[in-house]
């Protein structure tokens, strides 16, 4: 009889070997569809391409202060844009204004600069000077 379990072990562990050959032969054959599935449309990146001026700077400060509400909107906008209904470029003045029509006050980094010397200077250094400067005077 062990001649017979030596050999029943032998056909399981050849049949096992087969299984799991056939298993990882499966898995890289249902690999090759995720792949394909990889390539769909990321709603985000055909609205990156529609962007304008400073489109991507308002984009990305709305995903950072409202990052579900800004979700939707970009899924909204990729479905404006893949039916044609949405055809201009979105500059970020337009999109700021659309983030703050439906209630999202997106907040902007501002900086006012000046041309002083043939160089620009921020607002704010060249008030800082002055200041310096009336102080000393």
């Amino acid at each position: 009889m062990s001649d017979d379990d030596s050999e029943l072990q032998r056909l399981q562990a050849k049949r096992l070997a087969e299984m799991q050959k056939n298993i990882s032969s499966r898995e890289t054959v249902d690999e090759k569809p995720k792949t394909t599935e990889e390539k769909t449309v990321n709603p985000r990146e055909s609205l990156i391409k529609q962007l304008g001026f400073r489109g991507l700077e308002v984009l990305t400060n709305a995903e950072s202060q409202f990052p579900n509400e800004t979700k939707m909107i970009i899924d909204k906008l990729y479905e404006l844009i893949k039916t044609g209904e949405i055809t201009e470029v979105l500059d970020g003045g337009k999109l700021l204004g659309l983030f703050r029509s439906i209630g999202l006050n997106v907040k902007m980094d501002t900086k006012i600069n000046i041309q002083q010397d043939g160089k620009f200077v921020s607002l704010t250094d060249k008030l800082s000077n002055k200041s310096d400067n009336d102080d000393v005077e």
